[in-house]
């Protein structure tokens, strides 16, 4: 989400100010948007502007770049559950077990349209978990500390009977 991240930065010093709720929907209504990026290229780290970056870099792969700011939520998403299909085909390859489908946990979880765009890319489905993951991980580990559960399966149990995690499953292509 850095890509974002810097883009709604940038916005906002342009006086656009929006919450992630605007952005998830304007990314929705962007429809598809044909080009993606490569979220892991070094040219993204920390460039002096996001949407530069992006557009110099569709520029050089002969992509038609993004030009308005859903088309470019669009394009990072896209980019972002395309990058997770690239990057779970190589763990699948090393697990010496079926992956089968995709947890996501934190703030991530929260986007319903990136974990679509996910489930549809992957061709599998994406549980989404907690947004709060890492509290929820800081309690139990002081439950364990406290005695009030004694190992990690116990742990997985009560935080499986306590949030119901969102499924999302891979959509028809058309």
């Amino acid at each position: 989400m850095w890509l974002l991240e810097q883009c709604h930065k940038e916005w906002e010093k342009e006086g656009y100010l929006y919450d992630y709720n605007q952005l998830v929907k304007m990314a929705q209504e962007a429809e598809s948007f044909p080009s993606q990026v490569n979220p892991d290229h070094p040219r993204f780290a920390n460039p002096p502007s996001m949407t530069q970056a992006i557009s110099a870099y569709c520029n050089e792969q002969g992509l038609c770049g993004p030009a308005t700011h859903p088309e470019y939520i669009r394009c990072i998403f896209t980019s972002l559950a395309n990058r997770y299909k690239e990057v779970l085909h190589t763990l699948k390859e090393m697990a010496p077990f079926p992956i089968e489908r995709l947890h996501v946990i934190g703030g991530g979880s929260k986007n319903r349209l990136l974990n679509q765009l996910t489930a549809n890319a992957i061709d599998m489905p994406v549980v989404a978990g907690s947004s709060e993951a890492t509290a929820i991980g800081n309690c139990m580990m002081q439950a364990k500390a406290a005695g009030i559960v004694k190992d990690r399966w116990e742990m997985r149990q009560l935080i499986a009977g306590s949030f119901k995690p969102k499924v999302f499953l891979p959509e028809k292509k058309n």
